[in-house]
């Protein structure tokens, strides 16, 4: 739609990297163009009220007011627009982009972990299968937990070193947990932003749609090496990506970069 009405050209938005991105940056266009028309007319209000009201043409001052519920019965249709617009769009419109997602079969699954100061990933091995963890296990060797004696653990690929590699035109299912204190995985171009909190583990879902290496960023305020908590996301080719996740597996994983 002419780029959102050429707006979206000025608002300095990141690059656009996944599909949903797009519905996303045309809400903020939107929110935009509301926000100027409201300024306008209250502007146009205001200026109208200073004339209209002021002192030369009303010397002597109404104490009584308006007498009529004109302005009561506006006040009742604006929440009943306001109900209908939250109840029979926004409520579905939500829930079909945040609570619907793609089956895993046809998505790329990962475990995203986050800890002072870097960006854990896991991916399931061949068998699709994740292994169990167990927050006993948790050492400075293995600092996800997995239960390695599991044998759905044996072919996962853990990433320690914040670069997390995906494929281009497939949905990313990402579970977020934390394992210390409060993080928020945020990568702009994707427009993904979702908290990692200690004890719980929060699935999100989006579509890259753009091949490049995009950073991530943690956007909650961790700890005294928050600026240095960043990471890479990289999106390949399919082709490219399977030689990766296999190259991987069969070193075992990566080495944790931090300690």
């Amino acid at each position: 739609m002419m780029k959102y009405l050429n707006l979206g050209n000025y608002l300095g938005l990141p690059v656009l990297a996944s599909k949903h991105g797009e519905d996303v940056d045309k809400l903020i266009v939107y929110v935009h163009w509301l926000m100027a028309l409201l300024f306008v007319g209250w502007m146009a209000y205001f200026i109208y009220a200073l004339i209209r009201f002021r002192q030369s043409k009303n010397p002597k001052a109404d104490y009584a007011g308006v007498k009529n519920h004109a302005s009561s019965y506006i006040e009742v249709a604006v929440a009943a627009v306001e109900g209908v617009l939250l109840i029979f769009f926004a409520v579905p419109l939500w829930a079909h982009a945040v609570d619907k997602f793609p089956s895993e079969k046809e998505s790329t699954v990962i475990q995203v972990t986050a800890r002072q100061f870097n960006w854990m990933a896991r991916y399931a091995g061949p068998d699709g299968k994740f292994g169990r963890q167990d927050i006993n296990l948790i050492s400075a060797d293995n600092p996800l937990g997995v239960d390695k004696t599991d044998s759905n653990a044996k072919d996962d690929v853990s990433v320690l070193d914040s670069h997390i590699t995906v494929p281009v035109n497939v949905p990313v299912i990402a579970t977020i947990s934390s394992l210390d204190v409060i993080h928020c995985f945020a990568i702009k171009p994707m427009r993904v932003t979702q908290d990692a909190i200690p004890g719980m583990k929060i699935p999100v879902w989006f579509k890259p749609t753009r091949v490049g290496n995009y950073q991530i960023n943690c956007a909650q305020l961790c700890g005294n090496s928050h600026f240095f908590m960043r990471g890479i996301f990289s999106v390949v080719e399919p082709d490219e990506y399977k030689k990766w996740l296999e190259a991987k597996a069969k070193a075992g994983g990566a080495p944790a970069s931090y300690e």
